[in-house]
């Protein structure tokens, strides 16, 4: 059984997407659609657009929603997924590519995610920070017992945590971690503090747009970032992407549930390899590739 899965912001590149755009007319009119949904050339902007253009939040999610899901079309039959999973972002193109969502409801959900994020990264100053080389236990304790508001936020890997939450809380955090042995407690270069009680007002705006979106039984499990669990009742996985925005990426769970489900390989489908490493942070001799162009 394969499992295909999907990465989050942070996977994006300049010229991303280009031979894609360039494979068939079919996915040619799907930019096109993108264009016009989103009511900006988000192509133009993939292919040639600066790092910094392609950083605005409002940019980076569809870009990536958009390389993924148009990828998973483009293998046709090869695209046979045992279960699919996504990080973060990537969560909202399993979904489509395994036909929970349409194509233009997934769209135009990235959109009002993007933009509900941005105004809410707009309200307070906060970032993450990136701790490597520490139990998860120990920097959920650092966290809950730092003043103000910080949270365990990105479950990445074994050894790899990302926390969440106002800036004065995040340093105070990082030198607690440091100081408790860390590797490295750094601060990251992103807009607010994703997955964190900060990202409510987020929270709320899309709860709206996803109450309105018509979700589909999809043709796989799909294991959900909030609980790392398979999920088919559209329901159940309306709710969990809802919660997504205020809740941890349980991504390390995620992919031992993948392995426990039975999957013999991992494919990574969009841009980058991040995914691929995640998983041998795991299981060295576990099988991971990336998705081509067929």
């Amino acid at each position: 059984m394969k499992a295909f899965v999907f990465p989050g912001q942070g996977a994006q590149f300049t010229g991303m997407g280009q031979d894609l755009f360039d494979h068939s007319d079919e996915i040619k009119a799907r930019f096109n659609q993108a264009n016009d949904l989103l009511g900006f050339d988000i192509a133009q902007t993939m292919f040639t657009g600066s790092v910094e253009d392609l950083k605005q939040t409002s940019v980076t999610q569809p870009a990536i929603f958009l390389h993924s899901v148009l990828l998973a079309e483009s293998l046709g039959s090869k695209f046979e997924p045992g279960v699919v999973a996504g990080h973060s972002l990537g969560e909202f193109s399993a979904l489509v590519s395994a036909g929970a969502l349409s194509f233009e409801d997934g769209l135009q959900l990235v959109s009002e995610r993007a933009q509900a994020m941005q105004a809410a990264c707009d309200e307070a100053p906060s970032t993450m920070a990136a701790v490597l080389g520490l139990d998860d236990s120990v920097v959920e304790e650092i966290c809950t017992t730092t003043p103000g508001i910080v949270v365990a936020a990105n479950y990445n890997c074994p050894g790899q945590l990302v926390i969440s939450g106002e800036v004065a809380a995040i340093e105070a955090a990082c030198a607690s971690l440091t100081e408790a042995g860390a590797r490295r407690a750094l601060i990251l270069p992103v807009g607010g503090a994703f997955h964190s009680p900060l990202m409510e007002s987020a929270r709320e705006r899309l709860a709206t747009a996803i109450a309105h979106a018509p979700f589909q039984t999809p043709r796989c499990p799909v294991v959900q970032n909030v609980h790392a669990q398979p999920e088919t009742d559209p329901g159940r996985i309306r709710e969990n992407l809802i919660a997504q925005l205020t809740a941890p990426v349980r991504w390390t769970q995620s992919m031992h549930r993948i392995m426990e489900l039975g999957a013999s390989e991992v494919v990574e489908v969009g841009p980058g390899k991040v995914l691929q490493g995640l998983f041998k942070k795991v299981d060295r001799s576990f099988p991971v590739s990336s998705a081509g162009l067929e």
